[in-house]
């Protein structure tokens, strides 16, 4: 048996597709394309199919993946092809490898987000983001497993950024911890921003990337 990861672009209405969803999906699309994959064994025989970082809903991801076990040979040319012809337009893989890295090992997510308000001016909402990031302190609600709704201070997760104004506000490009130890979405910043500022934003978010501790691209 042979490890295998594939790298998928998930955007346009797929991105409202819930990893539940994007599971069956791709499960279904694997049947299709009769890729010699291993199945787990038991009761519910079900393709093998596992996803490192699952993409929250709404979010457009550039640099996704999931890992399959094949049991046969077959090129990673013919892995895409036979995929793609059974995925929708807005899941496309663009590689296939042979995992360098651990799921465990991804320390960060990268996004792109596109922040726009219908109530402020772009120039506005830009000053409102600036001001935002250059607070000493930003409170926000999380939701945690064991304690529900906890009151944290992300300003201390919140070290590399870049702010640009745009003609809509601002697009911040910015870098948070994600995985299985510390994981902060980048909702929160949109929460902080209704918070601390009383006003509604259009919060479009792009993952484009994953790294690992040493801020290196997940392989």
């Amino acid at each position: 048996m042979k490890d295998v990861r594939v790298w998928f672009t998930k955007k346009d209405e797929c991105k409202y597709i819930s990893h539940l969803d994007l599971n069956r999906c791709i499960l279904r699309a694997l049947h299709k394309s009769r890729i010699p994959i291993w199945h787990t064994e038991g009761f519910n025989v079900h393709p093998y199919a596992t996803f490192p970082l699952p993409l929250s809903l709404g979010f457009e991801g550039e640099r996704e993946c999931m890992d399959i076990r094949l049991i046969d040979e077959i090129s990673f040319s013919e892995i895409k092809e036979r995929l793609n012809s059974s995925l929708p337009s807005g899941i496309r893989i663009f590689d296939v490898t042979e995992p360098v890295m651990k799921a465990k090992e991804i320390a960060f997510s990268v996004f792109k987000i596109k922040i726009t308000s219908d109530y402020i001016s772009a120039e506005e909402l830009y000053k409102i983001i600036n001001e935002l990031f250059n607070k000493e302190e930003i409170i926000v609600e999380k939701k945690t497993k064991k304690k529900g709704m906890k009151e944290i201070d992300i300003k201390q997760y919140l070290d590399i950024y870049k702010i640009e104004r745009n003609i809509g506000g601002a697009i911040l490009y910015i870098t948070l911890p994600a995985g299985s130890v510390t994981n902060i979405n980048p909702t929160l910043i949109e929460k902080a921003v209704e918070r601390y500022y009383n006003i509604e934003i259009n919060f479009d978010v792009i993952k484009t990337d994953m790294l690992n501790k040493n801020q290196k691209s997940f392989k």
